[in-house]
């Protein structure tokens, strides 16, 4: 079933977005074509998708679009890949300045190719003074990765004295994160039919909706997107509470 933005509450829309971009390489085996044709493919479905978060007013949109795992693949897939990303960063600025649009990225970039790290790096100057929606990119990222180096940063700084071991809390803990500069992601969508996180946000998902479809990467559109919203809409999102202490909460809000 198609949905709308017609049904969609656009006052209760999740602020943050979550995106495992799943399924290129089987959609593009599924059609008899390397995998690298999947990849080329779903550079479509990113174009549509944040189109139409930007449309609705979206605020915060985090891609998974390579994860430190993915170095361990096939070499000609990773190089085309970079190739990919450096080519479409560049082609893609004109119209991320347009519908006013920042680029942002998370993940550890000294392992990127000096040419995909210059062109990210050009998108994220040319788009930094945007004031739409924050297009948040996961490159050579993991949870994982993020929070050993989080620690090994807590570390330094309590040797030099700079904090104390008892200072450390959920809060500090977070403004060492990649991610302290964005909310954590309310909705967290992953295509192509697998029902795990693969190493993505494992802090920042701790209270997210979780929505998962059969639909590959490549065929992934605006309407599966709002199907996504509306499904998240139509939870109640309880962070511990019980039922009645939310609806209370509401009723008081709304008096």
């Amino acid at each position: 079933m198609q949905q709308s933005t017609n049904e969609i509450n656009l006052d209760k829309l999740p602020q943050h977005i979550a995106i495992i971009m799943d399924g290129n390489g089987r959609w593009a085996e599924e059609k008899g074509q390397e995998r690298l044709y999947g990849h080329y493919h779903g550079v479509e479905s990113v174009r549509n998708i944040v189109e139409g978060c930007a449309e609705i007013g979206i605020k915060y949109l985090t891609l998974y679009a390579f994860s430190t795992e993915n170095w361990d693949r096939p070499r000609n897939e990773v190089d085309g890949l970079m190739t990919l990303l450096a080519d479409t960063l560049r082609k893609e600025v004109p119209t991320l300045n347009k519908n006013n649009i920042r680029m942002n990225v998370i993940g550890d970039m000294e392992m990127l190719p000096e040419y995909a790290v210059n062109a990210l790096q050009e998108s994220l100057d040319l788009t930094s003074q945007n004031t739409g929606l924050n297009l948040i990119m996961a490159l050579s990222y993991s949870s994982r990765w993020e929070l050993v180096n989080a620690v090994k940063k807590i570390g330094v700084d309590v040797s030099l004295g700079k904090i104390e071991p008892n200072d450390i809390n959920q809060e500090l803990l977070q403004t060492y994160l990649t991610t302290s500069k964005f909310p954590d992601p309310e909705l967290m969508i992953r295509t192509s039919g697998e029902y795990r996180i693969s190493n993505f946000l494992l802090y920042q998902l701790a209270y997210a909706e979780l929505y998962f479809t059969n639909t590959r990467w490549p065929d992934f559109r605006k309407e599966n997107l709002y199907e996504a919203i509306l499904d998240f809409q139509n939870r109640e999102r309880r962070f511990g509470k019980t039922g009645n202490q939310i609806q209370q909460v509401e009723t008081v809000i709304s008096v």
